[in-house]
């Protein structure tokens, strides 16, 4: 276990992932374009450069020698992650699974034209105008997202198309990487969404968690909880779609894959080569994180049944401004802490804005409706004040 690992991103999910892998032994490099992220608080050392900058990214891996690269976001330049792969270094997934899936134009296509899953019709947009033309094809109401952003960031619903303008410039905004590109989608009348973690392993197995549901606002996940009520024959299908997307994509690792379900189908909707944020639920769900078994697929290590608690839910602590100082209030902490039942993860990241994630709350109860409303009034709880 004398291994080293770069993570490519150092949010809660790279924390995460890195205490994992403390925990195993090895050794851990946390990357971020900002300092005291997350990840860099816990990882034997640390690295602060923008990942889309090829050069930067050259240089701190010839420094470093990892054996593994994991990337975390979406932000880097993915071009580079081939040579590292063609230099012996273990990219995670691998080098094309992040270069598809860190663009959502490559990775509906791959869906949509390549593997034939069912997914919402799309288009593309790349100015205003293209964005017009967009929506007056696909129609209102219609989902508008930038090619490259996490959590949500600049995605919105247009229900006008006038409002187009609003929704390219809200769009940008939250964009990330150095593309201005849109994707246009079909509005698809859901009845609930869910990820479906799945597992891929070395040897071409692969293992899925229980489905997790999850309900969002403004494009980011605000609870979710598992397990997600699915008909078997709908898990059916979603499982067989993400087997054969993850199965495509190659190498060792766990997927968020996302689906629409309708109530009669399953539409493919998104899918990231990393644990998901709507998974950090597994924190209290089950015997095996999703930051564990992404660690032991990666590691090539066994996989035993992953043995579920009871029903378990997560709820997202956000700021409602932007800080440099900030402290959370000891009184909501000891008010939560005080159930056996719930528990609360400080992500510690060093400044706010509004509706950053600084925390989220975990619970567990009898059935999913109890889980939900506990976690929900456990991260009502957590108050945060501004200096």
């Amino acid at each position: 276990m004398n291994k080293k690992i770069m993570v490519l991103g150092s949010g809660e999910l790279g924390k995460e992932f890195v205490i994992s892998a403390q925990r195993l032994g090895l050794s851990t490099v946390a990357v971020d374009k900002y300092e005291r992220a997350p990840a860099m608080q816990v990882a034997d050392s640390f690295e602060v450069i923008s990942m889309l900058d090829g050069d930067a990214l050259e240089e701190i891996v010839e420094r470093h020698k990892p054996d593994f690269i994991v990337p975390e976001v979406e932000s880097i330049r993915t071009s580079k992650l081939y040579e590292f792969e063609k230099k012996g270094i273990t990219v995670v997934p691998t080098a094309y699974a992040a270069d598809v899936t860190m663009d959502r134009e490559k990775v509906r296509d791959v869906a949509a034209k390549d593997l034939k899953l069912k997914t919402a019709k799309y288009l593309y947009a790349s100015t205003k105008s293209e964005l017009k033309k967009a929506v007056e094809e696909i129609g209102v109401p219609c989902v508008i997202k930038p090619l490259m952003s996490s959590s949500g960031k600049g995605q919105s619903v247009l229900k006008k198309k006038n409002d187009y303008e609003k929704s390219w410039d809200f769009a940008v905004a939250g964009m990330r990487g150095d593309v201005s590109k849109v994707i246009v989608e079909e509005f698809i009348e859901f009845e609930s969404e869910i990820t479906l973690l799945t597992v891929l392993q070395k040897n071409g197995k692969v293992v899925f968690v229980k489905p997790i549901g999850h309900r969002q606002e403004e494009g980011d996940y605000r609870e979710s909880w598992l397990p997600a009520k699915i008909s078997s024959s709908k898990l059916e299908k979603a499982q067989k779609m993400a087997k054969k997307m993850v199965k495509h994509l190659g190498g060792a690792g766990i997927f968020g894959v996302e689906f629409f379900l309708t109530k009669k189908d399953v539409y493919f909707s998104e899918l990231s080569p990393r644990p998901h944020d709507t998974g950090m639920v597994t924190l209290i769900s089950q015997n095996l994180s999703e930051f564990d078994l992404h660690l032991r697929a990666i590691l090539n290590l066994p996989i035993p049944e992953i043995k579920y608690q009871k029903a378990a839910a997560s709820s997202v602590i956000l700021a409602d401004r932007e800080s440099d100082e900030y402290v959370f209030v000891e009184k909501g902490i000891r008010q939560v802490l005080k159930r056996g039942d719930v528990e609360i993860k400080l992500f510690g990241k060093p400044s706010t804005r509004k509706n950053r994630r600084m925390g989220v709350c975990l619970a567990t109860a009898s059935n999913i409706k109890d889980a939900v409303k506990l976690a929900k009034q456990a991260s009502k709880k957590i108050e945060i004040t501004y200096k």
